[in-house]
């Protein structure tokens, strides 16, 4: 449980990097979005047939970072509309 809090903070920290911009993500949104890239991306990895959900692999981590930054352009997406609306 304490590693894959760990993958997904750097998994979180690493979409956060290579993201361009500035991000107004604290470090439980940077968090929860790592946790849930690193989930999608171990269900992709799972699916190709590269290990299983949970299990460290490149295919899985690659996928992983990926999601975690388009679930970042998401969550933006979803505060910003939220910052005009008000």
């Amino acid at each position: 449980m304490i590693g894959f809090i760990i993958a997904g903070l750097i998994i979180g920290a690493l979409a956060r990097l290579i993201k361009p911009g500035k991000q107004h993500l604290g470090l439980v949104a940077t968090l929860l979005l790592g946790l849930v890239g690193s989930v999608i991306g171990g269900s992709i990895a799972s699916l190709l047939g590269t290990g299983d959900i949970f299990e460290l692999n490149v295919l899985g981590f690659i996928v992983s970072v990926i999601a975690a930054v388009l679930l970042i352009g998401v969550a933006e997406g979803v505060a910003g509309r939220r910052r005009v609306t008000r």
